[in-house]
């Protein structure tokens, strides 16, 4: 417990006077860290610290790295800034050798405000001061991280741009076709097509892939061990939230992902009926925090890579074989792969992929399709968002459903919003039955029920109109529905379940091969439903491996 002598020696509480002192030793906390511990977190809420001896290290994440930006020594205090302005902690803070903290909660914090006048105006003082160092620090930080110069119709230039937006990590895009003026950070860097440069330095070797620049970025893009409990294969909700709950539960875990964590969820403009966040959150974002919790617990996240085969071994291992001939092995695999965007029947459609047709709506494309006649196809949850945000940048925006009407395949939340955007129309019972232009997308045919076709001229189309599940990769015994993977009473009564159990509710009839989210047979096409999944086969997990632990000793 802290004194009031000890107190007493600190600039911010010399001030008070005896019965302050008592009362303050009687509601600090008295904290001791060892180097490294982390006391704040970016981005969550903070109490208020005061450094009694050691020093510790301000961290920021600076376009996708923690730089260190400034010490506190003994005497020392933070935490004002956030309580006093309602906001989240702007930056993490943690030990840098060994320390001694007093702690105090807001409530406590405004009680001592309230108490003692010197001692609010020092602390008033000293949060005016970091909020001028605030603005300055800001006005000197670079804009972006990346530069790139390409096409939007190089599929390429799109990818990279997807993978550093789900990833939040600034980039700054020059469209060749429109510009004639191109000025890279690093002009040896300027080749006919594809430019990209990492950190104004870094000029990513041609022809630029993702791969290459999650590597010139710093992201994990292989795997650091031979075997693990557990490898996640995909990066969704529902592969984040395994990697999340199996990591904080002691299992060694690796997560693979293709391109950039929270699959088709990650690119949704706002998700708006998820628990806990009333006023909603965009796909990347609980994406993000979900990949830097499940990081902080120490799950291994290897992007950029995919899972080429599965092969099971006699002792009920699994060996695990991704691109470019690495192979791992596990005691169990979670299957989170998702599905992918069902293709569209339709004529001409296409020789325009990439080039003005477009499956799904990366918030990356609202750039392209600025002041531009935009079309999109499909009437579930994922349109309705992708129209309220194209809206936001688009000319006119135009849902072409092939139902009645909205109700049987959109929340209601999301008609409700729509309905008060001028810019969006909605056409019911209609569809596309070709596309044409040039070297790119200029106009569309259309087809309402009863009616003749109408030529329109289109300048993006998104089509949205449901997914299926590629798993004809996957082991050929694994059992499948129309493509999708089988699980729990599904399995355990065919032939072929050869385990001494029952299987787990979310196993496979292969048993410690568990799947997961939208790609598992009869799964419910929600965030929080492939949330809830991934949570629960760690549960799976664990079981299985207590009582198969014999099979890996």
């Amino acid at each position: 417990m802290l004194t009031s002598s000890e107190l007493k020696k600190i600039p911010v509480f010399a001030c008070l006077n005896d019965s302050n002192l008592v009362w303050l030793s009687q509601q600090a906390a008295d904290l001791h860290l060892e180097p490294g511990e982390y006391l704040i977190h970016e981005g969550e809420p903070t109490p208020f610290f005061v450094v009694m001896r050691g020093t510790t290290e301000v961290l920021k994440d600076v376009m996708g790295r923690q730089t260190e930006v400034s010490e506190h020594k003994p005497g020392d205090f933070f935490g004002e800034l956030p309580i006093l302005m309602a906001t989240a902690a702007p930056a993490s803070v943690r030990a840098k050798t060994a320390c001694h903290l007093a702690r105090l909660d807001p409530q406590q914090l405004q009680e001592l405000i309230r108490r003692s006048p010197e001692c609010s105006a020092l602390i008033l003082q000293t949060l005016n001061e970091r909020v001028q160092v605030a603005q300055k620090y800001m006005l000197n930080l670079p804009s972006s991280r990346v530069q790139i110069v390409g096409s939007k119709y190089d599929d390429d230039c799109r990818e990279i741009r997807a993978f550093l937006s789900m990833n939040r990590i600034p980039y700054e895009w020059v469209d060749r076709d429109r510009s004639a003026q191109l000025a890279l950070a690093d002009p040896g860097c300027d080749v006919a097509g594809l430019s990209v440069v990492v950190d104004g330095t870094f000029c990513v070797s041609h022809p630029p892939t993702v791969r290459k620049v999650a590597e010139a970025l710093g992201f994990q893009t292989a795997p650091h061990r031979q075997s693990y409990d557990v490898v996640i294969i995909g990066g969704g909700p529902a592969g984040l939230a395994a990697a999340v709950y199996g990591a904080s539960e002691g299992l060694s875990v690796l997560l693979v992902e293709r391109k950039a964590p929270g699959g088709q969820a990650g690119t949704s403009s706002r998700i708006e009926n998820y628990l806990g966040f009333p006023n909603g959150i965009s796909g990347d974002d609980l994406s993000q925090r979900a990949f830097r919790q499940a990081v902080r617990f120490g799950a291994e996240m290897v992007l950029t890579r995919e899972v080429k085969e599965i092969i099971p071994q006699p002792n009920g291992a699994y060996t695990i074989g991704l691109d470019g001939s690495d192979r791992i092995d596990t005691k169990t695999v979670i299957l989170a792969t998702g599905a992918d965007w069902r293709r569209l029947e339709a004529n001409g459609v296409d020789r325009f992929i990439g080039r003005g047709v477009l499956y799904g709506a990366a918030r990356t494309e609202a750039p392209t399709v600025s002041g531009k006649r935009v079309f999109i196809i499909g009437g579930g949850n994922s349109a309705g968002q992708a129209a309220l945000f194209f809206a936001n940048y688009a000319s006119s925006v135009t849902m072409l459903v092939r139902g009645e009407d909205l109700k049987h395949s959109m929340s209601q939340y999301l008609i409700d919003q729509i309905a008060l955007v001028q810019r969006i129309r909605v056409e019911t019972e209609t569809q596309v039955v070709s596309a044409d232009g040039t070297d790119c997308l200029k106009t569309i045919d259309t087809r309402k029920k009863g009616e003749p076709v109408i030529r329109r001229a289109a300048d993006a189309l998104f089509v949205m109109i449901g997914a299926d599940a590629a798993t004809n990769w996957l082991p050929p015994q694994l059992r499948r529905e129309n493509g999708y993977i089988c699980t729990g009473r599904e399995v355990s009564d065919r032939p072929g379940w050869a385990a001494d159990r029952s299987p787990f509710l979310l196993e496979t009839n292969l048993p410690g091969f568990f799947c997961v989210g939208d790609v598992r047979y009869n799964s419910i096409k929600r965030v929080s439903s492939s949330v809830g999944e991934g949570s629960m086969a760690v549960a799976f997990v664990h079981q299985y491996l207590s009582c198969c632990s014999n099979r890996f000793s």
